[in-house]
């Protein structure tokens, strides 16, 4: 009977020590510009035993919940998620207008590229990560953010874009790029038309790129977003939330990872 209740006390033991899901805010800069980026990982995740890093960058609305929980669902994987900032002082909106305003006082500027660096630099510092096993993904805006940051040459075994804005790679884009690409769109995304998809898809060709691009039938725009249903209802053309397609665009991403990261 003591051996029994011994054992039965090991086993009650191990049980409470169960891995938990640290979140944080994690204050960093560009410039004299603070950013608030979102942190989130596995407490059995230390210094002394890393894990893969994920960027993810958010949608147009800003660092939102809905990108705070997939940097959590990603914790929730094995990973170390760390969600960017890139607007700075954690803006978000709901609004179409100043979301596009935000995103164009970004987008394209040297500003986007010296953004997604920092916050490629942040995850790294916060010591949790394999520096070998680095990837970023990204939904709409951020889709584009994460094709940014692997054409300056950051060191990503891969990056994944979901409904993303597609920006095609120059020449020197092309030679810098160590990354594998997954790029999931919505057949019937009105904001990204075929001649985008065609000059982006025409620059990976040219620049020998290892790239997969999955076209979902009966998707639109914005497709992995729940609330994107709100949005529409509020009059934003051309977005919807589709659940089927989220899933399998999400399971499609765990296989990429697990490509990449071996």
């Amino acid at each position: 009977m003591k051996r029994l209740s011994i054992a039965l006390f090991a086993v009650a033991a191990l049980g409470g020590a169960h891995a938990a899901l640290v979140t944080k805010t994690v204050s960093y800069r560009q410039g004299d510009t603070e950013l608030k980026g979102y942190l989130a990982y596995d407490d059995s995740v230390t210094n002394g035993s890393k894990a893969p890093g994920i960027l993810v960058f958010p949608e147009w609305w800003g660092l939102n919940d809905f990108t705070k929980g997939r940097a959590e669902a990603l914790a929730k994987l094995g990973y170390v998620a760390f969600a960017a900032d890139m607007y700075g002082d954690g803006q978000i909106t709901t609004d179409p207008a100043k979301a596009k305003e935000l995103m164009t006082s970004v987008a394209g500027k040297p500003i986007m590229a010296e953004r997604v660096q920092a916050a490629f630099d942040q995850l790294v510092k916060t010591g949790l990560v394999d520096e070998s096993k680095l990837a970023s993904i990204g939904f709409c805006f951020g889709g584009a953010c994460s094709q940014v940051l692997a054409y300056s040459g950051a060191p990503l075994k891969g990056i994944v874009s979901f409904h993303g804005a597609l920006v095609p790679a120059s020449p020197d884009a092309a030679k810098k790029n160590k990354a594998k690409f997954l790029i999931l769109q919505g057949a019937l995304d009105p904001l990204v038309p075929e001649e985008a998809r065609a000059a982006f898809i025409k620059s990976l060709n040219d620049g020998k790129f290892d790239y997969q691009f999955l076209s979902y039938s009966g998707a639109v725009h914005a497709f992995m977003n729940p609330d994107a249903d709100k949005a529409r209802a509020a009059g934003l053309a051309g977005v919807g939330y589709n659940p089927q397609v989220a899933a399998r665009a999400w399971a499609q991403m765990q296989l990429f990872f697990k490509e990449i990261f071996g």
